[in-house]
């Protein structure tokens, strides 16, 4: 048997995810044994950029017609550990571990994200195997990249607020609740729009242009907040979806019945 072809780009990206997902579990043993929170405001950081590797290797691949199976693999292998190991580990450390009625709620509660994530990319893989020609443009159940950066970006939002002395009190534990609903909704059959039809040759009106730099403007002023405004809108539009119009999605996912290149011609690429 051949061995694979492996592209080079996409699998770049891919290789990205997982050292930012490695990297961020170092610094979370490291704010576990240094208590230093300074390491877990890293670790946050780094499975925020692994969402972005995470969005460019899939495009990548697209955009370069080098798709495979390999690179599906890879990427959720990738995600595991970025977007599974990592957020489980981060919460425990900060908030999980201080629920101790009952005894290893704590514990069952990042486990529990974490097999669910595992159970979603094995879901998403198995799907993907046996209708490569899919032209389905939703995931089945909210995404882990979209998971892992709901709840990575509020327990950023949650340390910026600590670290400023505001009254946050005991709402943090909500993220101990949050956790066990975002399990859940990976696994769910909640569908979320995958935005792949928004890709390098995207265009759209100059409103929606503004807007989105704007959006980008906003987040690098208000890093500490940003991320989780983006991140749990996206958790909150695939709940709301169903009821919304055809009209309205269209226009939010940026779907034609048809993509076409360059010249005008027609563009059947799709990816699950």
């Amino acid at each position: 048997m051949s061995e694979p072809r492996i592209p080079l780009l996409p699998t770049l990206m891919t290789a990205g995810n997982i050292l930012c997902g490695y990297v961020a579990t170092l610094q979370i043993f490291d704010g576990r044994h240094l208590a230093d929170i300074s390491h877990y405001h890293n670790a946050i950081l780094l499975i925020l950029a692994a969402c972005v590797f995470d969005a460019l290797d899939g495009r990548v691949a697209r955009f370069s017609g080098s798709e495979s199976a390999f690179g599906r693999e890879l990427d959720s292998l990738a995600d595991i550990v970025s977007f599974g190991v990592a957020p489980a580990l981060l919460v425990h450390d900060i908030v999980l571990k201080d629920l101790n009625t009952p005894k290893g709620l704590g514990w069952a509660i990042s486990c529990l994200y974490l097999v669910c994530g595992a159970i979603r990319l094995a879901r998403f893989n198995c799907i993907a195997a046996m209708d490569t020609k899919s032209s389905s443009k939703n995931f089945c159940g909210c995404p882990i990249p979209a998971a892992a950066g709901v709840i990575s970006s509020l327990t950023l939002l949650v340390i910026w607020l600590d670290s400023n002395e505001r009254e946050i009190g005991n709402w943090k534990y909500a993220l101990a609740a949050l956790m066990v609903a975002l399990s859940l909704i990976m696994v769910s059959n909640l569908e979320y729009p995958s935005f792949k039809s928004v890709n390098w040759r995207t265009r759209r009106s100059i409103n929606w242009v503004l807007a989105a730099i704007t959006l980008i403007v906003l987040t690098v002023m208000f890093w500490q907040w940003m991320p989780a405004v983006i991140f749990v809108s996206y958790l909150l539009y695939g709940l709301v979806r169903p009821w919304i119009s055809r009209k309205w999605q269209q226009e939010i996912e940026e779907e034609a019945p048809e993509e076409f290149d360059d010249n005008g011609d027609s563009d059947p690429a799709t990816k699950i």
